[in-house]
């Protein structure tokens, strides 16, 4: 964030002193303060690098009028003192029931709160405090717990790891029911003289919105339409090549890229992009409420708290150095994972695709994860040797990583289960064409800067590659 504010607004106030200084002192006085040197916006960052200044090119200017109201602070105390009179309460006022279950469950949940409590007014701020630092507190304390959930999922047996669902919602733990998938793949079915393109009209449930404002949220995670792009095809791809083991994978072919790659998640990159342009040119001015005069602008303001208080352009650069390229092709590969762990784990835990928890789940991703995206971001940014991933980054990583883990455990007979052949070879001559352009890339060719995304120089037999995989896969479906 490049914030301006105390800079340029000590050199209004000299401004006023000068202004004063000219209209009550002498006239000598007043020449030695307009021959003092100009106040430089940036003179406060001092031997920053080179690298630093730079990376500010890609961040935008803020004004701010410095107003703290009581909305901004800490409320330490108010917190302590309101969670220590409900202990009491519970304690002194409240009968314990003859319920063992009952009393674990509470037991646990006033834990979870008592340390949210914590989280919120302790832990570290995070790059984001739109609308306010406190809820992204909360949602780093929340990662925390599911964290820990998980881990402690993972150390359970199949049997009472899935039994275990059952004290968060009694109807699980039960094995779900075998479902059709795929089927009639024709658009325009001329045996259906009723409705020809019920085929069309079946695939419009709520999945199609969500695809949609998936994608909408992603593009703003990642601020980057040729990672985004790639994201959702290499998905597709991965259907493709694991619909052997998850029948819901099982698509038709103008599902996969029609709907999908070209009106849901090309829809939604698009508006993502839109929305990313509107955002780093809006200007990022700031007042307190209590500093605007009229209804309307305070109207505005209110609105406006819950939009982002700065705006950082990402220019990942993934062909600069290899560090960065592998790491915009680690990004991807985790992207992609955490991707598949939203399947394989309601597949392995025995929760029906509309479940609650599989909707909370998204939810809980959808803020976490533009957090998430900003830290790595900054990680690779940083031009300092000695740095460290941040906190709700190295976090996320660690619940995509233990959510596989659970899905290895729980059925590794589905992981296991053989890949077609052709596949293997597809796969396995995409990753040698990738490897072999990345030698070629940053060892044998001079990187320049500057030059287009590594994505658009990639040789396209990559991508003709998978192309042709995809006509094969039909062709052996006919």
């Amino acid at each position: 964030m490049r914030t301006v504010d105390v800079p340029r607004r000590v050199a209004f106030e000299l401004k006023q002193l000068q202004d004063v200084i000219f209209r009550l002192s002498s006239p000598s006085l007043v020449t030695l303060i307009y021959l003092l040197p100009p106040q430089d916006a940036d003179s406060h960052l001092g031997g920053t690098s080179r690298e630093s200044l730079q990376r500010r090119n890609t961040e935008c200017e803020v004004y701010d009028d410095g107003t703290n109201t009581f909305f901004w602070r800490a409320h330490t105390v108010t917190v302590l003192f309101i969670l220590t009179c409900a202990l009491v309460y519970v304690t002194l006022l409240e009968e314990t029931p003859q319920d063992t279950a009952y009393n674990t469950k509470r037991g646990i949940v006033a834990s979870i709160l008592v340390f949210l409590c914590f989280g919120v007014t302790q832990a570290k701020d995070g790059p984001f405090t739109r609308p306010h630092p406190a809820y992204w507190r909360f949602w780093l304390c929340v990662t925390v717990v599911y964290e820990l959930f998980l881990i402690f999922i993972l150390f359970q047996t199949v049997h009472d790891g899935r039994q275990f669902m059952k004290y968060i919602d009694p109807k699980l733990g039960v094995a779900l029911p075998e479902r059709d998938y795929g089927g009639n793949c024709l658009m325009y079915d001329p045996g259906n003289t009723t409705d020809p393109f019920h085929n069309i009209w079946d695939k419009m449930d709520g999945f199609v919105p969500a695809h949609f404002l998936g994608w909408y949220i992603k593009t703003l995670m990642i601020r980057d339409w040729w990672m985004c792009m790639i994201i959702s095809v290499m998905f597709e791809f991965l259907e493709y090549s694991l619909e052997h083991q998850l029948p819901n994978f099982s698509e038709c072919w103008w599902d996969h890229w029609i709907m999908d790659v070209l009106l849901c998640n090309g829809l939604g990159i698009y508006c993502g992009m839109k929305t990313l342009a509107w955002l780093s040119m809006k200007p990022y001015q700031w007042q307190g409420l209590w500093n605007i005069p009229t209804y309307k602008g305070k109207i505005k303001r209110i609105a406006f708290q819950f939009t982002p208080y700065s705006w950082v352009k990402f220019e990942w650069k993934p062909a600069s150095t290899v560090q960065r390229w592998l790491a915009v092709l680690g990004i991807i590969f985790m992207f992609l994972l955490a991707e598949l762990n939203t399947f394989y784990l309601k597949f392995v835990l025995w929760m029906p695709p509309e479940h609650y928890l599989v909707l909370l789940r998204l939810v809980f991703f959808v803020n976490v994860g533009g957090v998430a995206m900003r830290e790595i971001y900054d990680f690779m940014d940083d031009p300092k040797f000695h740095k460290k991933l941040g906190q709700q980054a190295w976090l996320v990583a660690a619940i995509t990583v233990t959510e596989f883990l659970i899905v290895v455990k729980y059925d590794p007979n589905t992981i296991m289960l053989p890949i077609p052949f052709f596949i293997m070879q597809c796969w396995f001559l995409g990753i040698v064409l990738i490897f072999t352009w990345t030698v070629w890339r940053f060892f044998f060719r001079e990187v320049g800067i500057g030059e287009r995304s590594p994505f658009q120089s990639l040789p396209s037999s990559v991508l003709c590659l998978f192309f042709i995989f995809s006509l094969i896969h039909h062709c052996l479906d006919l």
